[in-house]
């Protein structure tokens, strides 16, 4: 990417600080490895490497194993590292991430709702709303992953 862009940070931080405030509140509501999951997912169905690496950088911090963070690129296909209620909410973040497509299938809706509470549940779909926010800020706005 050549072009410089603007960073929102800088010029509309209020903005910024407004995004923690609501992620304050699904942490609060959403059990923290699948918020994770749910970061992680969106940010790689997207593109944004800076909230993949954001995040799955994140996960890594807070104990969880590389192998389940690799994975949920191909969550479908890793069987058992992921548990039915992880992978209903994998399903609806994919139907909501991609929502011009097919919008959220009510069978998607339903599997997620099955596992979680009406508060969780509405914790998660704000939870992949808010991700996909994010990672169309990061995109829009050119941010990269900083070297390691």
């Amino acid at each position: 990417m050549g072009t410089a862009r603007v960073q929102i940070a800088q010029h509309l931080p209020e903005a910024y600080t407004e995004l923690a405030r609501l992620n304050a509140v699904v942490d609060e509501a959403l059990d923290g490895d699948l918020h994770t999951l749910v970061k992680i997912r969106a940010s790689v169905l997207n593109g944004c490497a800076f909230c993949v690496d954001l995040h799955t950088h994140q996960a890594l911090t807070d104990g969880m194993s590389p192998r389940r963070i690799a994975l949920v690129a191909a969550w479908r296909e890793a069987g058992s590292h992921f548990t039915e209620a992880e992978r209903s909410a994998l399903a609806l973040v994919d139907a909501l991430t991609r929502v011009g497509e097919a919008g959220l299938p009510d069978d998607v809706y339903s599997a997620a709702a099955a596992h979680l509470s009406e508060r969780e549940t509405a914790a998660l779909i704000t939870a992949v709303s808010l991700v996909n926010l994010y990672n169309r800020l990061g995109v829009g706005t050119g941010m990269a992953p900083q070297v390691r």
